[in-house]
């Protein structure tokens, strides 16, 4: 089963040989209550296959490249989930809803167009002991194949992908795209980011933290779809990004003096006028204020309030049902006093909303 090769139980996508495994074990035998280290993999497994009639699941990508500033979005995954661990009301504990694992990552990489073919052949024999076997080899990729062959042990599953940097909203954005064409769906897409990460390219790098909005907004045919909130810290002004690129960006000025219900209902006539009728959510944790997310690689003051993006989450995927979502950037070790465990809380609420939208 490729997917029980390109996957490893929930915490095991960063790679460890001697330092922090005992954690990670005592993590995964907690997770799939596992009773000893050697029982870890039959009890992952068997929730795999569980996959059929879920609503949720959730795939952990812990990637970490770089995302411009400070590093450390690669525990994200993982101190998520123990910290979910303390919350046994948190609907991540519905049967229902599939923790399907962590893509295994080789950290020094990221998209298969970036690897030479001989890295490919070594790093194929690193992963999977085969060098001519056909799968990849960068946590983009395999986030991506993950998510296509998920999908077909069940069409009617919505993914939830846990970051790992912002990167990995292009696999996850760009699978559920996929999904929603091939059912004659039309997808809007809502994005929390301090960032407009609408570069083509960085450093000539085309998929990257800074790059995957722009994509995705090609996917949607720059007609208007997506739809950005938070936005504070850019090169360029919000006239540029939405003169050029067909976006909606809601900056400071406009989210501090609006109600929430007040922007539903524009977003959601926006949405109406271009025939959307599902939704996806990416979710950068540095979308919202500092004050109550600073564990990330490029915290922001005057941001969203915690309560704005839940509201905003809840109430748009009750107009437009939710097909896919991406919470990214949470960076455990990072932070000032009293974290990361005020980033994890609100990182917490922000998934248990994303799994509570789910029909």
């Amino acid at each position: 089963m490729d997917l029980e090769r390109i996957l490893a139980p929930a915490g095991g996508g960063v790679h460890l040989v001697s330092t922090g495994l005992v954690a990670m074990q005592a993590l995964q035998r907690a997770i799939y209550r596992a009773p000893s280290n050697e029982d870890i993999r039959g009890c992952w497994t068997a929730r795999l296959r569980q996959l059929d009639g879920a609503r949720a699941l959730v795939l952990g990508v812990p990637s970490d490249t770089g995302a411009g500033f400070v590093r450390g979005a690669n525990m994200g995954p993982a101190e998520i989930r123990r910290h979910l661990l303390s919350e046994p009301g948190h609907p991540i504990h519905d049967p229902a809803v599939v923790d399907v694992g962590d893509v295994r990552v080789i950290p020094h990489l990221l998209s298969q167009e970036m690897v030479s073919e001989e890295q490919l052949r070594r790093s194929r024999l690193a992963l999977y002991g085969d060098e001519n076997v056909a799968l990849p080899i960068t946590p983009l990729d395999q986030c991506a194949l993950a998510l296509r062959l998920l999908r077909e042990l069940d069409d009617s599953v919505v993914p939830i992908v846990l970051g790992g940097d912002h990167s990995v909203g292009w696999p996850a954005f760009s699978e559920s795209m996929a999904w929603a064409t091939r059912t004659g769906r039309k997808p809007g897409l809502l994005h929390f980011d301090a960032h407009t990460d609408l570069l083509e390219e960085r450093l000539g790098v085309r998929y990257c933290f800074a790059t995957w909005a722009f994509h995705a907004n090609e996917l949607l045919g720059r007609d208007g779809r997506l739809v950005q909130v938070g936005i504070r810290a850019s090169g360029k002004t919000r006239e540029h990004w939405e003169s050029t690129l067909g976006v909606r960006q809601y900056w400071p000025a406009e989210y501090q003096k609006k109600s929430t219900s007040q922007m539903i209902d524009e977003i959601s006539t926006r949405f109406e006028e271009r025939g959307v009728d599902c939704l996806y959510i990416s979710n950068d944790i540095d979308g919202t204020d500092s004050a109550f997310a600073s564990a990330t690689g490029t915290p922001e003051a005057n941001g969203l309030h915690p309560d704005q993006v839940s509201e905003l989450s809840l109430g748009l995927a009750a107009r437009f049902p939710l097909i896919g979502a991406d919470l990214v950037e949470v960076a455990p070790t990072l932070g000032r006093e009293g974290e990361p465990d005020m980033t994890l809380s609100t990182a917490s609420r922000y998934l248990a909303d994303m799994i509570r939208s789910i029909g």
